[in-house]
């Protein structure tokens, strides 16, 4: 399109502006002088807009300084400068003006409808030489049916016809004619920017005034605002830029575009005018050795947006017939000029490698063989976005559950298709094309059907979508018209197959979902939000063609279906609603507890007829008993159970047994022992609307409050419970009546623990006013209360009275026993050299070398333990006493005398000691303080370690809380001593045998002699079967504790499965669905397709395992389609497993967020599944590092025991940890619920840190690949020497990190070695990077809204969205040491805080990852002073496994195993408490074995 010509100026003037020019200065006179030279040369237009402006000015309407800008502005255009003044005048916003009069306002991000039917209308514009039509859309729309392609309404083609068989598609879109109306169009725009330019330069003139003010109080010398550098007008291009290259000009040879299409060469048609008439007949070349440009010949890309954005682009090339596959020149026309381009697309990959790029001109359709050698950098990087677009739709089709580390790996690992100008994919490419990928996917996702999940919300995604900023929406907006899809990917079914169910466990989600999902769709018909109301896509109306819209009533559907208009399916909500689920952070800060109120219940008298029937059964004071009474001819007798109404009639009517009734001063009574329903319970409305659960709630009444009697039954399991695995057929227990319930468990409020109830029953002399939540209360309270025993006589204290043993919590504690207090109880003599919260900042930055220093304002440091509470104190009882008052005893407060032990950090050697200590070691002092024995924690057993019979190392293994010393320290000399004698003979004391008084003293003493003896029971291992096993993390934990052997596992993922063979190679491990596994054994199988013997019923006593839970996991409540998705889940599968094979113990390990998903409902069914075969079950959180890990890593945890079986508690924590990462309480149902850790954030150890994990290992390099070296040391801390094991290995396994890209590698080695450094330290250099290349400067060329400028004047901002306009694709910039994309989010992301994150040797790994990248969710993955990654042994360390285990694959494979792993030192402790249970139930067993041994021989 020609150009407006420049102006013709005289030799004369042009040499007077040139010499202004370099003269340099911009003021008023400048620009006058300029003005007088040039005025009598401009163009009309220019004139007559000079002439308003100078009326303007006169007027007063418009400032001097507007005025000389807005001249200053009118003569850069008019005189159209390469660069200077003029740029800059008009770039100073980042808001580039375009000068070929298709300047886009900035309101309107794409061109509107009205514009767009405007352009239909105009008559259309004459056009090059040949002086032929350009196509409108008034062509365009008379073939729908064409399988031409033209640009989509000026914005990006989709790569969904890449995966059709179709040969090109046609978008039925106008595209926007640049010549059209050119002149019409230019005046109100020079209009529209003048005010803009009023605007910008008003908002200028205050964002400067009001930092001139605060500069002057502080009086800082500081540097002018620095200006960005010129960019071209037209190809946005920096022109200071060492990349930005010139066309080098055509051959004489080559011809104008008419011309060379009538060339013989090319013999499609003759020289008539009638052959480009119709749309139908453009013809089609392809092209070779082509360059495109703008019109000042620079080379640039063609699908940054330019073309949309009208900028005029040309290309030069060899023309061939389009069957000629073969790019070389020979048989090809030479072209010049060829263009304006006006629609770019792509079609299908030919035989599935590469995509067919085209441009359409005027005159003809070009499809892209092969570039120039000198265009070809810009137009690799083409051909790199639309591969990579295929391999992420492919991918994420295949692996909707995939995380973004996942991706990153698939595209690392990928070898781009040969003739390709690229070798290799990297991160940076990734995020370089993220706007374009994601615009694919989402228009992958409007050719899906709408049950499917689209793949925008995948977790991956939405990684990918924040992380580069991309605007969703964009494309849809702007295509406005629906395009036909073709054919999609096929779906490769490797996934998990339907999943096989017991009849129980479908029931329970079956019925319960088509009731909920009905209810749903109720409730929600009103009050769907579907729109965000931010993109465009919301905005545009219901098209009234997509199977929704028909659905709707306004179209002349049902309205059934509730859907949104295809059209309009947001995908920022979809995103954000996917989000919302995973909000529950890694990192929370700690929640208090909210004081428990009991609300008491609010009932309502009946006017009902009382009469006692019967004689006092018993007389207490005034209270007379009676066994019956008759209230409205209903005979009630104690034991019955009876409904009471509430004084809100919407409440259900509330049940209780009646535990006593009596008369007292006239008033007939009773004792109510309350029952919950199971809507009060966890389980809310997923429980059986007729079952009941027993509860520690009691409280007296009137007996005019009961409503009516009930029969409530207690089911008891069947004495064949274990076999009938998978044989209920009916989920309901017993009929509804209106009268009837039954119950199985009493239920723990606080915890949400069902247990089977307990069995306490009356004496024959309470049997009329027993109650067992009374019983249960006063035992609760008699255990809470420390109690003395056994005084000794003493006349020495006339102050005390002392006594030999107390009682408190049901454990017996004698003079010379060993305690745990809180870190409170009692300081030590020395100050401890405590570590400072030093502030990690610097004050003095170079803000020009580190632009973004400044986001580091916060002083938290992620993974850091500055904040981690002390481990509890420990002391040795020298006393046990109560103060004397008045000659009395009061033994309402035992208190104690102790000896405090000292641990290695807090003598005066501080921390460093504790590095290399053992965690159990202690020092003996005889600093002694008292306490009371109220604020005890527990008991442990401390040592001197010369006196044991066994090693020190034998001694601590035996069990946790088992300390030992080997010295004194005296804090006075500040020295280390041998240890006095009163402190060694504590141990050779025989146990107290003195016999007391005094209730809670007997079973504290049988509880205390079974500590000290030595177990006489041994606790057999359960045969376990380990599903979704993974390299066998829970099963490596529970063999180190001895409960289980794990004899079969299933994994199918084979790498993970072959790494549970190496570790357990007695293990039958099946490589299969879990699904069909199932389905084998419930058919009556005994093997499998490969002969692996299949466990059966009664074979598998514990059942572990983590289904993974992704398809379901985001989004919060259930619609019909993830419903689906979670009935077809791996979480239904393992229950049924449960069912079928009904173990003694059941454990399901998840995320944190398994008790959130859904409004927890995927929780709440599980239970109820449980619940409903008989289990005892309960849940919590732990969190992995109180176990013993350097890592924060919260785990849901639900456990089951059959019934007879004790359910386990959870695992007291053994590790102080950082208390933000310890918020375990889980609200559901806006109850919060804990789990029974009674220490809270306490422990008894220190915390485990980076620096005990992985010290001791060899420095490798960046890609260090040895999979076998020398450990090149000894182990240096306690830590170190258990994992490394007893058995001496020379040999360290898997000490192997990622190879990172040169420029990520780059960067790792500029990241500073200080605690919590990250990419915000990242200087702005160019470096020269391993590979030889050179990184750029990352250039800040906009304004920043939120962030304002740098200390020396300096922008902040990296793209016009800083600014708060829509992001520019010409903004992005690549290879630069700070990745563009974090400043570019940053804002709205916290800053990015941790990626590119190195480890603090302090403090404590994030949650191990499957892929450590520096971008990753997870970027804090760099080693504390190697520039590199963390290795697979170190991630390994990190979850707490032994050096000796074994993982299989190539580095990622291995990475992916550790990552998913339970912590084996999380499984350890919660398998010490199930042996607990057992040892427990074993020992219960053996005493009434005992006393019916008695029974038969008193018979005898």
């Amino acid at each position: 399109m020609p150009s407006k010509t420049s102006l013709s100026l005289p030799e004369d003037v042009r040499k007077r502006l040139q010499v202004l020019d370099e003269d340099g200065s911009s003021g008023e006179d400048h620009v006058k002088e300029k003005l007088k030279l040039v005025q009598n040369f401009l163009h009309v237009d220019a004139q007559d807009q000079l002439n308003s402006l100078e009326e303007k000015m006169k007027s007063s309407e418009m400032s001097m300084d507007v005025y000389l800008s807005k001249v200053k502005a009118l003569l850069g255009k008019e005189l159209n400068h390469e660069n200077g003044s003029h740029v800059d005048s008009v770039e100073h916003n980042g808001k580039t003006v375009l000068s070929n009069g298709s300047h886009k306002d900035e309101h309107s991000e794409d061109v509107t409808m009205e514009e767009e039917e405007e352009a239909v209308k105009s008559p259309t514009a004459s056009k090059g030489k040949g002086g032929r039509k350009s196509k409108t859309n008034s062509d365009n729309t008379k073939s729908p049916a064409s399988t031409r392609v033209t640009r989509n309404a000026g914005k990006q083609p989709t790569i969904m016809s890449m995966f059709s068989k179709v040969q090109k598609r046609k978008s039925e879109d106008l595209n926007g004619d640049a010549a059209n109306g050119e002149n019409e169009g230019k005046k109100e725009e020079d209009d529209a920017e003048a005010t803009r330019e009023e605007k910008r330069l008003k908002v200028e003139s205050d964002e400067t005034a009001a930092p001139e003010k605060s500069e002057s109080e502080i009086t800082k010398p500081v540097s002018a605002a620095k200006t960005p550098p010129p960019k071209c007008t037209d190809c946005r291009q920096y022109l200071d830029d060492s990349d930005l290259k010139f066309f080098q000009g055509d051959p004489d040879t080559a011809l104008d575009e008419p011309e060379m299409l009538t060339d013989e060469r090319l013999s499609l048609f003759d020289s008539n005018e009638d052959g480009f008439e119709s749309y139908d007949d453009l013809p089609q070349h392809k092209i070779t050795n082509f360059s495109v440009y703008d019109k000042r010949g620079h080379l640039c890309p063609f699908d940054s947006g330019l073309i949309e954005k009208n900028v005029e682009l040309y290309f030069s090339c060899v023309v061939k017939p389009i069957y000629d596959d073969n790019p070389c020149l020979d048989g090809g026309v030479p072209a010049k000029k060829l263009g304006p381009i006006n629609a770019w697309w792509i079609t299908g990959f030919d035989g599935g490698e590469k995509a067919l790029i085209g441009f359409t001109t005027a005159f003809a359709d070009y499809i892209l063989m092969q570039s120039s050698e000198e265009y070809a950098p810009i137009f690799a990087v083409m051909q790199e976005k639309i591969y990579m677009s295929k391999i992420v739709v492919e991918f994420l089709q295949k692996n909707p559950d995939a995380s973004y580390e996942d991706l990153l790996n698939k595209i690392e690992t990928t070898v781009p298709p040969a003739g390709l100008n690229f070798n290799c994919f990297t991160e940076d490419t990734l995020l370089r094309h993220a706007q374009f990928v994601v615009e694919q996917v989402e228009s992958y996702d409007e050719a899906g059907d709408s049950d499917e999940q689209p793949i925008i919300v995948t977790p991956c995604m939405r990684d990918l979508i924040k992380l580069a900023g991309v605007t969703l929406g964009k494309r849809r907006a702007a295509r406005r018209q629906a395009i036909r899809h073709p054919t999609k990917i096929e779906k490769d079914n490797k996934g998990p197959t339907k999943a096989t169910t017991t009849t129980l466990v479908y029931q329970i989600f079956d019925t319960f979902f088509s009731e909920q999902i009905e209810q749903n769709d109720k409730d929600s018909a009103g009050a769907k939000r579907q729109r965000c109301g931010v993109c465009e896509v919301c905005q545009a109306p219901d098209c009234g063609k997509c199977p929704a819209c028909k659905d709707m009533i306004k179209f002349g559907g049902g309205g059934k279906s509730k859907q949104a208009c295809k059209q309009r399916r947001c995908p920022n909500l979809a995103v954000k609603e996917a989000e919302d689920d995973e909000i529950v952070e890694e990192e929370d800060v700690p929640v208090e507890k909210p004081k428990k109120v009991s609300h008491p219940k609010r009932k309502k008298q009946t006017q009902c007829k009382l009469s006692w029937i019967g004689e006092t059964v018993q007389t207490e004071g005034k209270k007379r008993y009676y066994q019956k009474v008759c209230v409205n001819d209903e005979v009630l007798e104690v034991g019955d159970c009876v409904s009471v109404s509430s004084e809100d009639p919407s409440l259900p009517l509330y049940l209780a047994r009646i535990a006593s009734m009596w008369e007292d001063t006239n008033e007939k009574m009773f004792h109510a022992h309350w029952f919950h329903r199971g809507t009060q319970t966890v389980l809310g409305e997923s429980s059986d609307p007729l079952e009941l659960v027993m509860v520690d709630e009691c409280e007296d009444m009137l007996l005019n409050y009961v409503q009516s009697k009930v029969n409530v039954m207690y089911k008891a399991p069947s004495d064949n419970w274990f076999m009938e695995g998978g044989m209920d057929l009916e989920i309901k227990v017993i009929d509804d009546d209106g009268k009837s319930f039954f119950y199985q468990f009493w239920y723990d409020t606080d915890c949400a623990r069902f247990e089977t109830p307990p069995k306490t029953s009356p004496t024959e002399d309470s049997k009329f006013t027993f109650c067992l939540s009374c019983v249960r209360a006063a035992e609760r309270e008699e255990r809470e209360r420390p109690r003395a025993f056994e005084p000794i006589v003493d006349k020495d204290h006339d102050s005390k009275v002392l006594y030999a043993l107390a009682c408190f919590q049901g454990e017996q504690f004698k003079v010379g026993d060993s305690v745990y207090m809180h870190p409170d109880a009692f300081n030590f003599s020395v100050k401890p050299a405590s570590p400072v919260k030093r502030s990690h900042r610097k004050e003095d930055v170079d803000e020009d070398l580190y632009p973004e220093y400044y986001r580091k304002s916060s002083d938290y440091i992620k993974g850091s333990n500055l904040d981690a509470p002390e481990p509890f104190r420990v002391g040795r009882i020298k006393e046990i006493f109560c103060q004397r008052r008045n000659g009395k005893c009061d033994t309402s407060e035992v208190k104690l005398r102790l000896y405090k032990f000292y641990r290695p950090e807090n003598t005066h050697k501080g921390v460093k000691a504790s590095y290399h200590a053992d965690i159990n070691q202690l020092y003996w002092s005889d600093e002694e303080v008292t306490v009371n024995m109220a604020e005890l924690l527990g008991r442990c057993q401390v040592e001197y370690a010369e006196d044991l019979n066994e090693s020190v190392q034998d001694y601590s293994s035996g069990g946790t809380d088992r300390f030992y010393f080997l010295e004194a320290y005296n804090a006075k000399s500040k020295s280390f001593e041998d240890p006095p004698n009163h402190a060694r003979s504590a141990v050779h004391k025989g146990k107290g045998k003195g016999k007391g008084k005094g209730k809670g003293k007997a079973a504290a003493q049988e509880q205390q002699d079974s500590q000290n003896e030595p177990q006489a029971v041994k606790v057999p291992k359960y045969r376990a079967l380990d599903v979704f096993s993974g390299c066998g993390g829970l099963s490596e934990g529970f063999h180190q504790a001895g409960m289980t052997e794990t004899l079969w596992a299933i994994e199918m993922w084979e790498p993970a499965a072959q790494a549970f063979r190496l570790n357990n190679p007695g293990t039958t491990v099946f490589t299969e669905d879990c699904n069909v596994l199932l389905k084998l054994v419930m058919s009556g199988e005994k093997t499998n397709s490969l002969g692996q013997k299949l466990p059966q019923k009664g074979d598998v006593e514990m059942l572990c395992g983590g289904p993974p839970c992704q398809g379901f996991s985001g989004m919060n409540r259930f619609n019909s389609r993830t419903y689906s998705k979670f009935k077809n889940s791996l979480v239904v599968s393992y229950l049924s497993y449960c069912d079928y094979y009904r173990p003694k113990f059941f454990l399901l390990e998840n995320v944190r967020n398994f008790v959130s998903f859904k409004s927890s409902m995927v929780l709440k069914l599980t239970l109820r599944c449980l619940v409903r075969m008989g289990y005892q079950c309960t849940f919590g959180v732990l969190q992995a590092g109180q176990y013993g890990v350097a890592q924060t890593r919260r785990r849901a945890i639900i456990l089951a025991a059959a019934p007879g079986e004790k359910l386990p508690r959870y695992p007291e924590p053994l590790h102080v940890f950082a208390p933000r990462a310890c918020s375990l309480s889980v609200v559901v149902d806006e109850k919060r619920h804990v789990s029974n850790v009674t220490r809270g954030n306490g422990g008894i150890y220190r915390t485990i840190t980076v620096r005990d994990t992985m010290s001791d290992l060899p420095e490798i390099r960046n890609g260090a690949a040895g999979l076998e070296i020398s450990y090149n040391g000894e182990p240096q801390s306690w830590f170190q020497r258990q994992i490394r094991g007893t058995q001496y290995q020379p040999i360290l396994r898997d000490h192997i990190c990622k190879d990172m890209s040169a420029l990520v590698e780059g960067r790792m080695r500029h990241i500073p070695l200080a605690p919590g450094s990250d990419w915000r330290d990242l200087p702005n250099l160019e470096v020269r990077l391993k590979d030889g290349t050179m990184t750029k400067k990352l250039r800040y060329s906009h304004s920043d809204k939120k962030n304002g400028r740098s200390s020396t004047g300096a922008l902040r901002g990296v793209c016009t969205c800083s600014g708060g306009t829509p992001c520019d694709p010409a903004d992005r910039q690549f290879g630069t040491l700070i990745p563009w994309c974090l400043p570019h989010t940053g804002n709205r992301h916290n800053h990015w805080a941790g990626l590119y994150g190195r480890l603090e040797w302090d403090g404590f790994f994030s949650t191990t990852v499957t892929n450590p990248e520096p971008m990753g969710k997870q970027g804090r993955v760099l080693h504390p002073e190697q520039h590199r990654v963390v290795s697979v042994r170190e991630c390994a360390r990190s979850q707490g496994f032994p050096d000796t285990y074994r993982f299989f694959g190539n580095i990622l494979d291995k990475h992916r195993q550790v990552g998913n792993a339970v912590p084996p030192p999380l499984s350890r402790a919660i398998g010490l408490e199930l042996k607990k249970c057992v040892l427990e139930r074993m020992k219960e067993e053996q005493a009434t074995d005992a006393v019916k041994q008695e029974k038969i021989e008193a018979s005898d």
